[in-house]
Protein backbone atom coordinates (compact mmCIF):
# COMPACT_ATOMS: atom_id res chain seq x y z
CA UNK A 1 0.00 0.00 0.00
CA UNK A 2 1.28 3.35 -0.44
CA UNK A 3 1.09 5.70 1.74
CA UNK A 4 3.31 9.10 0.31
CA UNK A 5 0.31 11.80 1.03
CA UNK A 6 -1.47 12.86 -1.65
CA UNK A 7 -0.59 16.77 -3.29
CA UNK A 8 -2.76 19.37 -1.22
CA UNK A 9 -6.39 19.69 -3.48
CA UNK A 10 -6.15 23.77 -3.98
CA UNK A 11 -8.55 23.44 -6.89
CA UNK A 12 -11.48 26.07 -6.96
CA UNK A 13 -14.42 23.65 -8.46
CA UNK A 14 -17.03 24.76 -10.49
CA UNK A 15 -18.28 21.65 -12.03
CA UNK A 16 -18.82 18.99 -9.45
CA UNK A 17 -19.12 15.70 -11.22
CA UNK A 18 -22.90 14.33 -11.67
CA UNK A 19 -24.25 17.88 -12.01
CA UNK A 20 -25.30 19.24 -15.94
CA UNK A 21 -22.57 20.44 -18.20
CA UNK A 22 -22.87 22.47 -21.40
CA UNK A 23 -20.93 20.98 -24.23
CA UNK A 24 -19.83 23.48 -27.17
CA UNK A 25 -20.92 22.21 -30.20
CA UNK A 26 -17.43 22.43 -32.12
CA UNK A 27 -14.99 20.88 -29.52
CA UNK A 28 -12.14 20.83 -32.09
CA UNK A 29 -10.49 23.61 -34.63
CA UNK A 30 -7.87 23.77 -36.47
CA UNK A 31 -5.22 26.90 -36.10
CA UNK A 32 -2.84 28.57 -38.38
CA UNK A 33 -0.37 26.32 -36.58
CA UNK A 34 -1.89 23.37 -37.87
CA UNK A 35 -1.85 23.82 -41.46
CA UNK A 36 2.18 25.01 -41.26
CA UNK A 37 3.01 21.97 -39.79
CA UNK A 38 1.18 19.61 -42.33
CA UNK A 39 2.66 21.62 -45.32
CA UNK A 40 6.61 21.64 -43.48
CA UNK A 41 5.76 18.00 -43.30
CA UNK A 42 4.79 17.65 -46.59
CA UNK A 43 8.17 17.00 -48.23
CA UNK A 44 8.88 14.08 -45.85
CA UNK A 45 5.85 13.13 -46.74
CA UNK A 46 7.05 12.39 -50.74
CA UNK A 47 9.81 11.11 -50.18
CA UNK A 48 8.18 8.59 -47.51
CA UNK A 49 5.68 8.21 -50.84
CA UNK A 50 8.19 7.76 -53.04
CA UNK A 51 10.15 4.77 -50.86
CA UNK A 52 6.82 3.04 -50.62
CA UNK A 53 6.13 3.78 -54.19
CA UNK A 54 9.77 2.13 -55.24
CA UNK A 55 8.92 -0.86 -52.95
CA UNK A 56 5.46 -1.67 -54.12
CA UNK A 57 7.53 -1.81 -57.97
CA UNK A 58 9.57 -4.17 -56.29
CA UNK A 59 7.13 -6.40 -55.19
CA UNK A 60 4.93 -6.40 -58.09
CA UNK A 61 8.49 -7.45 -60.04
CA UNK A 62 9.41 -10.35 -57.60
CA UNK A 63 6.13 -11.28 -56.28
CA UNK A 64 3.56 -9.84 -58.68
CA UNK A 65 1.63 -7.87 -56.10
CA UNK A 66 -0.14 -4.88 -57.56
CA UNK A 67 1.59 -1.92 -57.45
CA UNK A 68 -1.40 -0.15 -56.20
CA UNK A 69 -2.35 -2.46 -53.12
CA UNK A 70 0.62 -1.09 -51.08
CA UNK A 71 0.73 2.41 -52.29
CA UNK A 72 -3.16 2.50 -51.21
CA UNK A 73 -2.94 0.70 -47.91
CA UNK A 74 -0.04 3.36 -47.28
CA UNK A 75 -2.14 6.38 -48.09
CA UNK A 76 -4.72 5.19 -45.84
CA UNK A 77 -2.64 4.08 -42.58
CA UNK A 78 -2.61 7.75 -41.15
CA UNK A 79 -6.63 6.55 -40.41
CA UNK A 80 -4.93 4.48 -37.97
CA UNK A 81 -3.07 7.24 -35.80
CA UNK A 82 -6.62 8.16 -34.81
CA UNK A 83 -7.84 4.03 -34.33
CA UNK A 84 -8.39 3.46 -30.42
CA UNK A 85 -6.43 0.16 -30.25
CA UNK A 86 -3.65 1.27 -31.96
CA UNK A 87 -3.37 4.58 -29.71
CA UNK A 88 -3.04 2.08 -27.32
CA UNK A 89 -0.39 0.02 -28.42
CA UNK A 90 1.38 3.60 -29.28
CA UNK A 91 1.15 4.98 -25.27
CA UNK A 92 2.44 1.56 -24.22
CA UNK A 93 4.74 0.60 -26.65
CA UNK A 94 6.19 3.61 -28.32
CA UNK A 95 5.85 6.54 -25.36
CA UNK A 96 5.96 3.76 -22.31
CA UNK A 97 2.66 4.90 -20.66
CA UNK A 98 0.61 2.95 -18.46
CA UNK A 99 -2.96 3.25 -16.99
CA UNK A 100 -3.22 5.29 -13.80
CA UNK A 101 -3.57 3.11 -11.04
CA UNK A 102 -6.75 3.71 -8.97
CA UNK A 103 -4.82 6.21 -5.90
CA UNK A 104 -4.02 8.20 -10.03
CA UNK A 105 -6.97 8.11 -11.04
CA UNK A 106 -7.72 9.11 -8.08
CA UNK A 107 -6.55 12.45 -8.06
CA UNK A 108 -6.50 12.73 -12.00
CA UNK A 109 -10.38 12.11 -12.80
CA UNK A 110 -11.29 15.18 -10.97
CA UNK A 111 -8.95 17.74 -11.97
CA UNK A 112 -9.56 16.11 -15.74
CA UNK A 113 -13.45 16.54 -15.07
CA UNK A 114 -13.22 20.39 -13.98
CA UNK A 115 -10.83 21.27 -16.96
CA UNK A 116 -12.77 19.89 -19.31
CA UNK A 117 -16.19 21.27 -18.47
CA UNK A 118 -14.68 24.46 -18.31
CA UNK A 119 -13.42 24.01 -21.63
CA UNK A 120 -16.90 22.90 -22.80
CA UNK A 121 -15.54 19.85 -23.77
CA UNK A 122 -16.25 15.88 -23.07
CA UNK A 123 -13.39 14.80 -20.91
CA UNK A 124 -14.79 11.26 -21.54
CA UNK A 125 -13.31 11.41 -25.36
CA UNK A 126 -9.80 11.42 -24.29
CA UNK A 127 -8.02 8.60 -22.81
CA UNK A 128 -5.67 9.27 -19.59
CA UNK A 129 -2.69 7.67 -19.18
CA UNK A 130 0.46 8.19 -16.64
CA UNK A 131 4.15 8.33 -17.65
CA UNK A 132 6.90 6.68 -14.91
CA UNK A 133 9.39 9.86 -15.03
CA UNK A 134 11.02 12.34 -12.59
CA UNK A 135 10.06 14.46 -14.71
CA UNK A 136 6.77 17.91 -13.80
CA UNK A 137 5.61 16.97 -17.83
CA UNK A 138 2.62 15.97 -19.38
CA UNK A 139 1.76 15.46 -23.13
CA UNK A 140 -0.85 15.39 -25.68
CA UNK A 141 -0.76 12.91 -28.60
CA UNK A 142 -2.33 11.00 -31.66
CA UNK A 143 -6.10 12.09 -31.19
CA UNK A 144 -7.31 11.33 -27.48
CA UNK A 145 -3.91 10.47 -25.48
CA UNK A 146 -3.50 12.85 -22.80
CA UNK A 147 -0.81 11.53 -20.06
CA UNK A 148 1.26 13.05 -16.85
CA UNK A 149 4.15 12.20 -15.32
CA UNK A 150 4.17 10.13 -11.81
CA UNK A 151 6.02 13.23 -10.24
CA UNK A 152 3.46 15.47 -11.60
CA UNK A 153 0.55 13.47 -10.20
CA UNK A 154 3.01 13.24 -6.50
CA UNK A 155 3.88 16.60 -6.21
CA UNK A 156 1.63 19.29 -8.05
CA UNK A 157 -1.14 20.68 -5.83
CA UNK A 158 -4.51 20.13 -7.82
CA UNK A 159 -4.77 23.55 -9.36
CA UNK A 160 -1.19 23.28 -10.66
CA UNK A 161 -2.12 19.41 -11.76
CA UNK A 162 -5.47 21.18 -13.52
CA UNK A 163 -2.96 23.97 -15.26
CA UNK A 164 -0.84 21.30 -16.95
CA UNK A 165 -3.96 19.15 -17.91
CA UNK A 166 -5.27 22.36 -20.03
CA UNK A 167 -2.56 23.09 -21.43
CA UNK A 168 -2.33 19.58 -23.06
CA UNK A 169 -5.95 20.21 -23.36
CA UNK A 170 -5.24 23.21 -25.69
CA UNK A 171 -3.06 21.05 -27.83
CA UNK A 172 -6.01 18.43 -28.65
CA UNK A 173 -8.94 21.02 -29.35
CA UNK A 174 -6.21 23.27 -31.62
CA UNK A 175 -5.52 20.05 -33.78
CA UNK A 176 -1.77 20.02 -32.57
CA UNK A 177 -1.61 16.71 -31.69
CA UNK A 178 -3.32 15.07 -34.27
CA UNK A 179 -1.28 17.05 -36.84
CA UNK A 180 2.22 15.62 -35.33
CA UNK A 181 1.17 12.68 -35.55
CA UNK A 182 0.20 12.72 -38.86
CA UNK A 183 3.32 14.11 -39.57
CA UNK A 184 5.42 11.56 -37.86
CA UNK A 185 3.31 8.67 -38.97
CA UNK A 186 3.67 9.44 -42.30
CA UNK A 187 7.58 9.97 -42.37
CA UNK A 188 8.41 6.51 -40.94
CA UNK A 189 9.69 5.19 -44.09
CA UNK A 190 12.42 8.06 -44.20
CA UNK A 191 13.49 8.08 -40.88
CA UNK A 192 14.26 4.38 -41.21
CA UNK A 193 15.90 4.75 -44.59
CA UNK A 194 17.86 7.67 -43.00
CA UNK A 195 18.99 5.49 -39.73
CA UNK A 196 20.45 2.89 -42.52
CA UNK A 197 22.60 5.35 -44.40
CA UNK A 198 23.57 6.93 -40.38
CA UNK A 199 24.87 3.07 -40.13
CA UNK A 200 26.52 2.59 -43.48
CA UNK A 201 28.02 6.03 -43.30
CA UNK A 202 30.86 4.77 -41.14
CA UNK A 203 31.57 1.99 -43.36
CA UNK A 204 31.49 4.11 -46.39
CA UNK A 205 34.07 6.56 -44.84
CA UNK A 206 36.25 3.74 -44.24
CA UNK A 207 36.00 2.53 -47.74
CA UNK A 208 36.89 6.15 -48.94
CA UNK A 209 40.21 6.59 -46.25
CA UNK A 210 41.73 3.23 -47.81
CA UNK A 211 41.13 4.89 -51.60
CA UNK A 212 44.20 6.63 -53.33
CA UNK A 213 43.78 10.45 -52.98
CA UNK A 214 43.39 11.01 -57.03
CA UNK A 215 39.94 8.52 -56.78
CA UNK A 216 38.84 10.62 -53.53
CA UNK A 217 39.69 13.65 -55.78
CA UNK A 218 37.82 12.59 -58.66
CA UNK A 219 34.56 11.31 -56.73
CA UNK A 220 34.45 14.65 -54.81
CA UNK A 221 34.76 16.50 -57.82
CA UNK A 222 32.05 14.19 -59.56
CA UNK A 223 29.54 14.55 -56.35
CA UNK A 224 30.21 18.48 -56.68
CA UNK A 225 28.75 18.24 -60.69
CA UNK A 226 26.01 15.80 -59.89
CA UNK A 227 24.88 18.38 -57.08
CA UNK A 228 25.61 21.72 -59.02
CA UNK A 229 23.56 19.98 -61.77
CA UNK A 230 20.53 19.00 -59.14
CA UNK A 231 20.51 22.58 -58.06
CA UNK A 232 20.46 24.24 -61.71
CA UNK A 233 17.83 21.74 -62.68
CA UNK A 234 15.42 22.65 -59.69
CA UNK A 235 16.09 26.13 -59.17
CA UNK A 236 18.12 25.63 -56.10
CA UNK A 237 14.57 23.97 -54.39
CA UNK A 238 16.50 21.48 -52.01
CA UNK A 239 18.52 24.19 -50.54
CA UNK A 240 14.69 24.91 -48.83
CA UNK A 241 15.07 21.60 -47.15
CA UNK A 242 17.78 22.57 -45.08
CA UNK A 243 15.98 24.68 -43.38
CA UNK A 244 12.65 22.71 -42.64
CA UNK A 245 13.81 21.14 -39.25
CA UNK A 246 14.06 25.02 -37.88
CA UNK A 247 10.45 26.02 -39.56
CA UNK A 248 9.37 23.03 -38.01
CA UNK A 249 10.39 23.47 -34.95
CA UNK A 250 9.37 27.15 -34.86
CA UNK A 251 5.79 25.94 -35.33
CA UNK A 252 6.20 23.72 -32.53
CA UNK A 253 7.33 26.25 -29.81
CA UNK A 254 4.39 28.66 -31.16
CA UNK A 255 2.12 25.62 -30.60
CA UNK A 256 3.39 25.56 -27.48
CA UNK A 257 2.13 29.70 -26.76
CA UNK A 258 -0.97 29.17 -27.82
CA UNK A 259 -1.49 26.07 -25.68
CA UNK A 260 -0.49 28.05 -22.79
CA UNK A 261 -2.91 30.78 -23.98
CA UNK A 262 -5.65 28.35 -23.95
CA UNK A 263 -4.82 27.27 -20.30
CA UNK A 264 -5.14 30.71 -19.35
CA UNK A 265 -8.44 31.15 -20.85
CA UNK A 266 -9.64 28.99 -18.74
CA UNK A 267 -8.56 30.48 -16.16
CA UNK A 268 -5.32 28.62 -15.20
CA UNK A 269 -3.01 31.48 -16.30
CA UNK A 270 -1.14 31.98 -12.50
CA UNK A 271 -1.15 28.76 -11.74
CA UNK A 272 0.60 27.95 -14.97
CA UNK A 273 2.95 30.97 -14.68
CA UNK A 274 3.96 29.80 -11.07
CA UNK A 275 4.65 26.10 -12.27
CA UNK A 276 6.86 27.70 -15.01
CA UNK A 277 8.53 29.78 -12.30
CA UNK A 278 9.25 26.65 -10.11
CA UNK A 279 11.01 25.03 -12.85
CA UNK A 280 12.85 28.05 -13.55
CA UNK A 281 14.00 27.90 -10.63
CA UNK A 282 14.76 23.92 -10.23
CA UNK A 283 16.93 24.10 -13.32
CA UNK A 284 20.69 25.34 -12.21
CA UNK A 285 21.66 28.28 -14.33
CA UNK A 286 24.66 26.44 -16.95
CA UNK A 287 27.96 27.97 -17.25
CA UNK A 288 28.30 30.14 -20.41
CA UNK A 289 30.07 27.09 -21.84
CA UNK A 290 27.67 24.22 -21.38
CA UNK A 291 24.50 26.60 -22.58
CA UNK A 292 22.68 24.82 -25.69
CA UNK A 293 23.76 27.02 -28.79
CA UNK A 294 21.64 28.51 -30.72
CA UNK A 295 21.30 25.96 -33.57
CA UNK A 296 20.02 23.53 -30.91
CA UNK A 297 17.84 26.38 -29.39
CA UNK A 298 16.25 27.10 -32.69
CA UNK A 299 15.72 23.00 -33.48
CA UNK A 300 14.01 22.97 -30.13
CA UNK A 301 10.19 22.30 -30.35
CA UNK A 302 9.48 23.73 -26.97
CA UNK A 303 10.29 27.56 -26.05
CA UNK A 304 12.26 28.31 -22.68
CA UNK A 305 10.24 29.15 -19.70
CA UNK A 306 11.60 32.62 -19.70
CA UNK A 307 9.99 33.17 -23.10
CA UNK A 308 6.86 31.04 -21.81
CA UNK A 309 6.14 33.58 -19.02
CA UNK A 310 6.73 36.15 -21.01
CA UNK A 311 3.94 35.91 -23.67
CA UNK A 312 1.60 34.40 -20.72
CA UNK A 313 1.68 37.78 -19.02
CA UNK A 314 -0.75 39.13 -21.09
CA UNK A 315 -2.88 36.25 -20.38
CA UNK A 316 -3.11 37.16 -16.50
Amino acid sequence: MDDTPAPPDDLEYRNVPGTRLTFRARQRRTDHTVWLSLALHLPAFLFSSALVLAAALGFDAWLGVPVWLPTSLWAASGILAFHRPTEGLLARYVLHLHRPLPAELTTLAPVWHEVTARAGVDGRLYELWVEDSDDVNALAAAGHIVAVTSRALRDLPTSRLAAVLAHELGHHTSGHSWSGMLGWWYAIPGRLVWRGLARVKPRLVRIAGRASGTALAVLVVLAGHVTLLTLKATYGLPLLLLSLPYLVAAVGRRAELRADAHAARLGFGETLALTLQERLAESSAPRAWERPGRAARLLSHHPDHRTRLHHLQKHL
